[in-house]
């Protein structure tokens, strides 16, 4: 009884702070920069933009075949991330294309399955679904549709993608759970700076189709002490960036800062220290790390800013739930983490 009442009261001081966190915008965010490095040598301070621009100028000075394309990328992108590369390797590897998304993708997956590497640009991820066709039953089918044989090739689609709080309709979107339905398609989503430099790399490497999910919210404020030469990071394996007992805060991109924040808030006001994973790619994602995770500490919390209905999440939990019985489990949008991972931890 006496420690269902300490619950109680540890619920009731939590709902003074509710209304503080649900009027907190989408955009509004502490940036957690990662301290560690992949590799060892010079680094260079970069911001997310600059080092997604660095892992594509070491492509095309180190791979002949590598081309460059999308709408205005020739003057460097929207968000300037293709900046100066045109300048560098010429308009016949670096160039603009027409407005449709739909020849973007046809003509990359023309160029990967005839040996070039491509990297493809959508201007934003809300403008892919033109291009969902192409991406889902022609470029991640090829294995299938060859038995084997063969494979696309080399084929990385970048777009920028979520939320920065004024985005609207068409610039707001996180559509990574309509690619996770497609087998074939590896879908990933750096955190920041370090990480989008060798994930970028690793995707452009890779021989099977990947799309690359750029968390434009990320491309100025976030930034980090990158690594010079070229190196990757594995696509598919989760990253534990803060250990704990008390719950496992699962999240990607830009949603892994909010969950390291709310991390932070749930030891500072409970004592509860709570485990925060990053899961890197959400196909494949990281089914060991995760489960693992959650027999330690027997609470998960997923968070992400795609749909609620048939995202990523629901997966996740599903799998968990059969792989590592809990005591709590859910899934939520960005506007409720911090005050829903207090709840998990003081009350589940």
């Amino acid at each position: 009884m006496a420690s269902l009442t300490k619950r109680v009261l540890n619920l009731n001081k939590l709902f003074k702070h509710v209304d503080n966190y649900t009027k907190r915008l989408s955009s509004n965010f502490t940036y957690f920069p990662d301290n560690e490095k992949p590799v060892e040598g010079e680094t260079l301070k970069m911001n997310m933009m600059q080092a997604i621009n660095n892992a594509m100028d070491l492509t095309l000075k180190n791979d002949p075949t590598a081309v460059v394309f999308g709408e205005d990328v020739a003057f460097g992108g929207v968000f300037r991330c293709a900046s100066g590369l045109q300048e560098k390797y010429g308009n016949d590897r670096v160039f603009n294309t027409p407005l449709c998304e739909q020849g973007i993708a046809g003509f990359a997956i023309g160029l990967a399955t005839a040996g070039a590497t491509a990297i493809a640009e959508i201007q934003f991820a809300d403008y892919i679904f033109p291009a969902f066709d192409q991406l889902v039953n022609e470029a991640a089918k090829a294995r299938y549709r060859s038995g084997g044989q063969f494979a696309c090739g080399a084929l990385t689609v970048r777009a920028p993608g979520g939320a920065v709080g004024h985005g609207g309709l068409y610039h707001s979107q996180s559509p990574e759970a309509f690619f996770a339905h497609a087998p074939g398609l590896k879908v990933v989503i750096p955190r920041g700076p370090i990480a989008a430099k060798g994930l970028l790399l690793s995707c452009i490497q890779d021989r099977d189709p990947c799309i690359f999910l750029e968390p434009k919210i990320l491309y100025r404020s976030a930034v980090e002490e990158v690594p010079v030469d070229s190196y990757t990071l594995p696509i598919g394996k989760a990253q534990v960036l803060r250990e704990g007992d008390a719950a496992t805060l699962v999240g990607w991109g830009a949603q892994v800062h909010v969950l390291l924040a709310a991390a932070r808030l749930a030891e500072s006001r409970l004592g509860a220290r709570c485990e925060v994973v990053d899961l890197v790619s959400v196909l494949p994602w990281d089914t060991e790390t995760v489960c693992n995770s959650v027999k330690k500490t027997g609470r998960c919390l997923v968070a992400h800013e795609a749909p609620l209905t048939g995202g990523p999440g629901a997966d996740i939990a599903a799998a968990v739930q059969v792989s590592a019985p809990l005591l709590c489990c859910c899934v939520l949008l960005w506007a409720d983490v911090c005050c829903c991972v207090l709840m998990c931890a003081a009350v589940c």
